[in-house]
């Protein structure tokens, strides 16, 4: 057996948190739907073996984000805020300034169902987004996770496509690289859990050889009965240092059956997640509004559609020093207006305390 605590003791809640697959764009995608859109990837993303050549970058650049974050007043750890979709894509000047226009002060890029942006855009994005004290961090491809059952094309394939995410995040600069946990395949929890860690293990000895040695994030999901629980993202952290929980409050929230409506369930989960994160490490969260069904999501909604409230997110962060980039997964710019309007509040305890 790998794991040792059951959800209710990391939660110290009871809260039933379990989570699987289907993010801010992708829910209700089972396992081989990720993968159609294979074809619409760059050419050599669709090769049995990807070895796609980063030019040389600074890297001391790689991680150079998390130390420009300041920290808040009263003792809260500072808050980056932004999207989870780049708001330009022309070029990296437009993108910078659409984010400052809108008060931004973080991106998650989207690379779920494609590639869009070359090194020079990169490079020359992350130059700016430094200077603008904009945090990035990138999104991979939904195909690209690890834990597959079995070796072959499907496997190399997602190699691939997270070595290219790697690449991208190690010329910009990126915060870390998110990724979704795999599926259990039919497999027991404990053997699909190897599975992820050992595969993630190979690839990171793949993007040591290639300077693209990143931290990595994965995700907590949103289907009850699937790979990615809280506990199932911290053990797979836990075993390797350089990957770290990426909490996604709308998919637990979904997964709890709408428990996530006071604060302590909020700082649970920080707490849990705070134990196995290396000093100086942003929690990174994901956040947005969100329809369930059988405690499993169905979809994201405009922010005050559903239950789920920023208030005791912003007061559970204020019992940390340890900073926070938090994305918002909101379907519409004015959700995520809104929630950032409630987080990036002074820090005296909200009504939802």
């Amino acid at each position: 057996m790998i794991m040792t605590k059951g959800a209710g003791s990391v939660l110290r809640e009871g809260v039933a948190v379990a989570l699987a697959v289907g993010g801010a764009q992708e829910c209700g995608h089972d396992v081989e739907i990720p993968l159609r859109d294979v074809g619409r990837l760059p050419p050599q993303i669709g090769e049995a073996e990807v070895d796609v050549e980063l030019q040389e970058v600074d890297s001391r650049r790689v991680l150079g984000h998390a130390e420009k974050v300041e920290t808040g007043s009263d003792g809260m750890g500072a808050i980056k805020f932004g999207p989870a979709r780049m708001p330009s894509r022309e070029s990296p000047e437009s993108a910078i300034e659409a984010l400052l226009a809108r008060g931004f002060s973080a991106c998650e890029i989207d690379f779920e169902e494609k590639f869009w942006m070359d090194y020079d855009f990169a490079e020359r994005l992350g130059v700016l987004a430094r200077d603008a004290g904009v945090m990035l961090s990138i999104h991979a491809p939904l195909a690209g996770f690890m834990g597959h059952a079995e070796r072959g094309k499907k496997l190399n394939m997602a190699t691939g496509m997270l070595d290219h995410s790697a690449g991208i995040a190690a010329a910009c600069g990126a915060e870390l690289v998110v990724v979704h946990p795999g599926f259990l395949l039919g497999r027991t929890r404990e053997d699909a859990l190897a599975s992820v860690v050992e595969q993630l293990g190979e690839l990171r000895e793949r993007l040591e050889k290639k300077g693209r040695a990143v931290p990595f994030g994965v995700e907590v999901m949103g289907r009850v009965r699937e790979l990615g629980s809280l506990e199932d993202v911290i053990f797979i952290s836990s075993q390797l240092g350089w990957v770290r929980p990426v909490i996604d409050f709308a998919h637990m929230h979904a997964t709890s059956d709408g428990a996530f409506v006071s604060v302590q369930p909020f700082a649970a989960a920080l707490e849990a997640v705070d134990g196995v994160l290396e000093d100086g490490a942003p929690f990174h969260i994901h956040f947005s509004d969100i329809a369930y069904a059988n405690r499993n999501e169905t979809k994201h909604l405009p922010y005050g559609e559903g239950t789920l409230r920023a208030e005791p997110l912003h007061d559970a962060l204020a019992r940390f020093t340890r900073p926070a980039t938090v994305i918002s997964e909101s379907p519409d710019p004015e959700s995520t207006q809104a929630i950032g309007a409630v987080l990036l509040a002074d820090n005296s305890p909200s009504r939802a305390s």
